[in-house]
């Protein structure tokens, strides 16, 4: 197996079928591995295959809730512009990631009441509010949300960066994006994974 594909201390060691199946996910590319195979060893046959949403898609589902929502986090960062100050939805969201409680939870709920037109960050404190697979804290948390709403919202924030990349940097966007979420598979952060800038034409 692959270095890249190894050491993701962070996910479980569940099938990947199976971490799919409880989020709600599937992947498009055929898998000619067996149905127990592990996360890594499916996210290297993605990898041959270069599916690169597929491997999104696995990663969202893979990561648990704290951390999958740090790895939105990051996605939803590159959705703003140079030196602009985290929306509030972003703002909850992260204060959620360093302390999990319900009142930074009923916080990023809070913030969807504030947002601006075409705030894609807003998704993240979505992910946020439902983490649980609940509708929220108090009564909310007798009312289940759609199943896997919060690894869906991570993945589309994660695609929404994706196309937010010059075009002739999305392929390195997405590379980048995939080895944020296995850094933080590996109990890392993310933070140091950047895309290269591509130097400009002599």
């Amino acid at each position: 197996m692959s270095d890249r594909f190894a050491d993701l201390v962070k996910i479980p060691a569940d099938p990947a079928r199976r971490l799919l199946a409880l989020a709600n996910a599937k992947v498009k590319a055929p898998l000619a591995s067996p149905a127990n195979a592990s996360v890594s060893a499916v996210l290297e046959e993605l990898d041959a295959q270069d599916a690169t949403l597929d491997m999104l898609r696995l990663l969202s589902a893979a990561l648990p809730a704290r951390e999958c929502i740090w790895w939105g986090c990051l996605a939803a960062g590159d959705l703003l512009e140079d030196g602009a100050p985290a929306t509030p939805a972003l703002k909850a969201a992260r204060a959620w990631v360093f302390k999990p409680t319900d009142e930074n939870r009923d916080a990023a709920r809070q913030a969807l009441e504030v947002v601006e037109p075409d705030d894609n960050t807003t998704l993240i404190a979505t992910a946020v509010a439902m983490c649980d697979g609940k509708l929220g804290t108090g009564e909310l948390s007798e009312i289940e949300a759609a199943p896997g709403v919060a690894a869906t919202t991570v993945f589309a924030l994660n695609v929404i960066s994706m196309g937010h990349a010059p075009a002739e940097d999305m392929d390195a966007q997405v590379q980048v994006l995939i080895d944020r979420a296995l850094d933080i598979a590996r109990g890392g952060n993310g933070q140091n994974i950047v895309r290269k800038v591509r130097e400009p034409a002599p």
